[in-house]
């Protein structure tokens, strides 16, 4: 592997086409050089510059051939599909992801969903926007409802449905966690089960919450037959990758109330269309890909970035390592 340089001859390149990196990073008073792009063609034009690069979606696997210097790319997001690692293995240069940088934003916002969906939060907003004063319901079965008693079953419970079911417990609700390897403990769970058992615990579930990442194991894991299967008192929340739902599936579902509703922070395709069907249901709640964003996301992933190159300089295994 490569190896950094002394600080006082290191160059740090953030690339992010919104997000404050090296603003952020200048209040840290490091003496260490650095600058930001905020496109593609400014980060290939500068790569050749960086000893560390501190990226996500903007990269492209062709920049290594231009990066004579790289030895470290910090990735900025957790997700980490655009990085050839072979490629990365024979350059020689370190990879760490940013998994973790924004577990307690997505966990609020998993359950903020879930709030809103229990108490007709999105159904107030769209009332709101009609002037209209909505009376009240005599149906039960339509009425807002409460979390105590409730079960969430959180699909991917490692570190940000870890910290969902840490939130759920507070809220009085009882948390399956779905994974791989049930005998795996998850963290603040009651109980823990099989992912290739899910649609037998599916019925199970008042809240069926998506935290995994997207695998072939996972890719249109929730189809027609896991809505089949669950309540239809149920809702479902994902803050994953759309294609974790077959999202025609989630649609019909929503279309004849196979389920109640459900809080919808990803697509399959993103901006989500215009023409989606999705924008018009009422029982459906849409944000558009935000469950991560936070004010102190830059910081975070500074903080990683700082760590991780202590740790290069010590010899240790980086955090989120994966070359």
């Amino acid at each position: 592997m490569r190896s950094l340089p002394s600080p006082d001859t290191l160059t740090i390149c953030f690339a992010h086409g919104v997000y404050r990196m090296a603003e952020r990073f200048a209040l840290r008073e490091t003496g260490i050089r650095h600058f930001q792009v905020f496109n593609f063609d400014d980060l290939a034009a500068r790569i050749h510059e960086a000893d560390v690069v501190s990226v996500s979606m903007m990269w492209k696997n062709e920049l290594l051939a231009r990066a004579p210097k790289l030895a470290f790319i910090q990735s900025i997001s957790a997700g980490t599909d655009q990085y050839d690692t072979v490629a990365f293995r024979a350059a020689g240069v370190r990879l760490a992801s940013g998994k973790g940088v924004n577990a307690n934003a997505v966990a609020q916002h998993a359950m903020a969903l879930t709030l809103a969906l229990l108490r007709h939060i999105h159904t107030g907003r769209d009332n709101q926007s009609r002037a209209h004063w909505r009376p009240m319901i005599g149906d039960l079965a339509a009425r807002e409802d409460e979390t105590g008693g409730k079960t969430m079953l959180i699909v991917g419970p490692g570190t940000i449905g870890g910290t969902l079911a840490r939130l759920a417990k507070a809220f009085d609700m009882r948390v399956i966690g779905a994974r791989r390897d049930a005998s795996v403990p998850a963290e603040h769970v009651d109980e823990t089960v099989a992912l290739s058992a899910l649609r037998q615990h599916l019925p199970r579930a008042d809240i069926v919450v998506l935290t995994c990442p997207l695998t072939a194991e996972t890719t249109n894991l929730i189809d027609a037959a896991a809505f089949a299967a669950m309540k239809p008192s149920a809702y479902l929340v994902n803050v994953a990758r759309g294609r974790v739902v077959d999202e025609a599936a989630l649609v019909a579902a929503l279309e004849t109330r196979r389920i109640a509703g459900a809080g919808i922070d990803v697509t399959h395709e993103e901006p989500l269309p215009e023409a989606s069907p999705l924008w018009r249901l009422p029982n459906a709640l849409i944000t558009p890909h935000t469950a991560g964003e936070t004010r102190k996301y830059e910081d975070n992933v500074i903080d990683l970035l700082i760590g991780n190159m202590e740790r290069i300089r010590a010899g240790l295994p980086l955090i989120n390592q994966l070359t």
